[in-house]
This record gives C-alpha cells, sequence and structure tokens, in this order.
C-alpha cells in the first residue's frame, strides 16, 4: 500500500505542479486575471485559472485510475496486478458509476465556477450549482451520511445540507494566498489516514490524489501567490472534501468503530466551519446577504492583529493539524476518551477565538 500510497499523492503533486505553470502563462497572455480592489487584499494582477490545473491533476488520475483498474482486471492481465489491488478490482468496478458521477460533478462545478472567475455570476447562482451537484450525489449517486441513524429522507436532507456547507467553507477560505488549497490538503491527509486505518483503498487513493494535487498547485500559490484557483477551483476542493467526509468510515461494528466516529468530520473540519459559521453569523446579524464577500473572515482578522500573510496561513494550517489529527483516533476510544478529544477541538477554537478577538497590531500585514 506504501508504494500507492507514494504514487497516488506524488504523480498529482507533479502534474499539477507543471500544468499550474502552464495556466498561469496562457492565463497572462490572455488577460485571465484577477484584478486588486474591493474586498481582495493582493495589491497587483495575479493569473487566475489555477482551478483548472488543479481539476485535471485530480480528475485525469483518477478517472485513468479507476477505468485501467477495471479494464485490467477484466483481462487476462488481472495476475499482474499488485494483490491489493487485484483484491479490490471487483469493488472498484461496483464504485465506478459512482466515481463517474462524481468526477461528473466536480466537472459541472468547475464550470460554473471558470464562467463565475471570467465574469461573476452572483453568489445565488453559485448555491443554486452547489445544490444541483448535492442533489445528485444524494439522489442519483446515493452518496449519503449518517445512515442507520437517520429515517432515509433525513439522511438525504443532512447530507445535501453537508455537501453544501463544506463546499462553502473552501469557497469562503480562498481569501488568503495558499490557505484553502493548504487548509484542504491537511484535512484531506486527515481523511486518508482515517480511511487506511479501516481497510479501505478508493477513499485514502482519492484523498492523496487530491492532497497531492493541492500541494503541487501550492508552489504556485502559497504567499506571495503568483496564480489563484478562483471559484473554478474553490467549488470543485469543496465539493470532492465534503464527499470524502461521507465516504470514509467511521462505524462499524465489525471493525470495533463506535458511533462516536460520526463526529470526526466535523473535528476534522472544525476550523473551515468555525470560519463559514462565524462569518455567515456576523453577516445576518449586520443584515446583509450571507454569501456576500467582505474580510471579516479568521485569515483577515489576524492580519489585522499584525501577523504577516504567511504566518497567518501557517497559523490556521496548525489549528487545522491540531483538531485533526486527533480525531482520527475517536472512532476507536470509549466516551472518555472521546470526550478528552471533543474537549481538546473546543479549545482550538477558543483559543482561536480569543487570538483573533484581542487586542493587537493595526499595522499592515507583511510577507
Amino acid at each position: 500500500m506504501i508504494w500507492i500510497g507514494i504514487a497516488a499523492f506524488a504523480g498529482p503533486a507533479l502534474l499539477c505542479l507543471v500544468l499550474t505553470g502552464v495556466v498561469r502563462r496562457w492565463a497572462v497572455r490572455r488577460g485571465f486575471v484577477d484584478h486588486p480592489g474591493g474586498h481582495k487584499q493582493h495589491d497587483r494582477v495575479v493569473a487566475l485559472g489555477g482551478g483548472v490545473a488543479i481539476f485535471l491533476s485530480v480528475a485525469g488520475p483518477i478517472l485513468a485510475g479507476a477505468l485501467g483498474v477495471v479494464a485490467l482486471s477484466r483481462s487476462g492481465w488481472r495476475e499482474r496486478l499488485p494483490v491489493l489491488i487485484a483484491q479490490h478490482a471487483d469493488g472498484m468496478a461496483d464504485r465506478l458509476p459512482l466515481v463517474l458521477g462524481i468526477v461528473g460533478a466536480a466537472l459541472g462545478l468547475h464550470g460554473v465556477g471558470l464562467v463565475d472567475d471570467r465574469r461573476p455570476l452572483g453568489p445565488w447562482s453559485k448555491f443554486a450549482a452547489q445544490l444541483a451537484a448535492a442533489i445528485l450525489t444524494t439522489g442519483l449517486l446515493g452518496v449519503r451520511m449518517l445512515d442507520g441513524f437517520l429515517p432515509p429522507a433525513a439522511s438525504i436532507a443532512a447530507t445535501t445540507l453537508w455537501i453544501v456547507l463544506i463546499t462553502n467553507a473552501f469557497n469562503f477560505l480562498d481569501n488568503t494566498d495558499g490557505l484553502s488549497a493548504g487548509v484542504a490538503a491537511v484535512a484531506a491527509l486527515v481523511f486518508a489516514v482515517a480511511a487506511l486505518r479501516v481497510g479501505q483503498l478508493f477513499v485514502p487513493v482519492m484523498a492523496l490524489v487530491l492532497a497531492g494535487a493541492l500541494c503541487g498547485f501550492l508552489v504556485h500559490n502559497f504567499h506571495p501567490a503568483t496564480i489563484f484557483m478562483g471559484d473554478a477551483g474553490s467549488l470543485v476542493v469543496g465539493y470532492l472534501m465534503s464527499v470524502l467526509t461521507i465516504l470514509t468510515t467511521y462505524y462499524d461494528p465489525r471493525l470495533d468503530l463506535t458511533p462516536l466516529g460520526v463526529v470526526v468530520p466535523v473535528l476534522v473540519l472544525a476550523v473551515p466551519l468555525y470560519d463559514v459559521l462565524s462569518v455567515v453569523i456576523h453577516r445576518v446579524r449586520l443584515g446583509e446577504s450571507p454569501l456576500r464577500g467582505d474580510r471579516r473572515h479568521f485569515s483577515h482578522r489576524l492580519l489585522r492583529k499584525g501577523l504577516s500573510v504567511r504566518g497567518a496561513v501557517l497559523t490556521i494550517y496548525l489549528a487545522t493539524a491540531a483538531t485533526g489529527l486527533p480525531a482520527v483516533v475517536l472512532p476507536q476510544v470509549d466516551w472518555a476518551s472521546a470526550s478528552l478529544l471533543l474537549a481538546q477541538t473546543l479549545c482550538v477554537l477558543i483559543m482561536i477565538a480569543i487570538l483573533e478577538h484581542a487586542p493587537g497590531s493595526s499595522t499592515s500585514p507583511g510577507a
């Protein structure tokens, strides 16, 4: 499995590293760029289109891998497949419609994001696209959370809401150089570990592919960014993260996994959820649209305290890791240990709230 994992991560990382550079040069020549102004914090023209490189670097390897495994398993080459892959080949064949559906929904969001990056569609148009992708995923593909805990209709509604929430969370996080991509990469790696611990193959490979592509993109996107992912990237990243959280196995009595495991996604994504919910609540209290962009995000508040852009982003990376890494063992601990893990996450979020609201420097953030 270790070589499969390395290939799943390194291949997309290298591919996205190269593709992002190609897309950046193309975007600059074609004038597909983001101009400063409004609630945006950059002070120079930056290329758009990073989402194209991310989508191709994720969708390409996933489709090639799934189709390749299924084709080889149905030919005379099955015995030449690695034992681990051969064992999961039939399961991959059964999941092929799911893979195609997920990639198709991501492609739809990618297309809407590209149009919005070129000519803003407005927040409600993007929300409609997210809702459509969520309904496709829950209804046609049958990807549902809390099965066995909720009636089917309630499970569909909860999953739809979750997909839209997480998609928006990473779309909201795309407000500072390297932030959305880095947080998603950290969370995807945690989900890969969680899925590996229970013997899954498709989910950890998918998570590693996503994490690898995002790390390759971060070479160009970390401050000072030379290209942005735009909505064409952040909508895809958020959607794929939501799907990963649902497909990962957290509760299975046969594997001695307790029902406490269903809380894992909330802990891993505690920081993005904190950001999106705190911003939305603040906007609603002010009578503003909850989907309207502004500079009230967690990262912006840290920058106003005097942290550099890199310092603020790295702080959020570490906070994500602090809440996410302990969550991996949550399905296999008792209630007392689970209470300690939940308390730790709560402490991290309270620390974040204190840090961002404490009096600080009003100087402009540095590099």
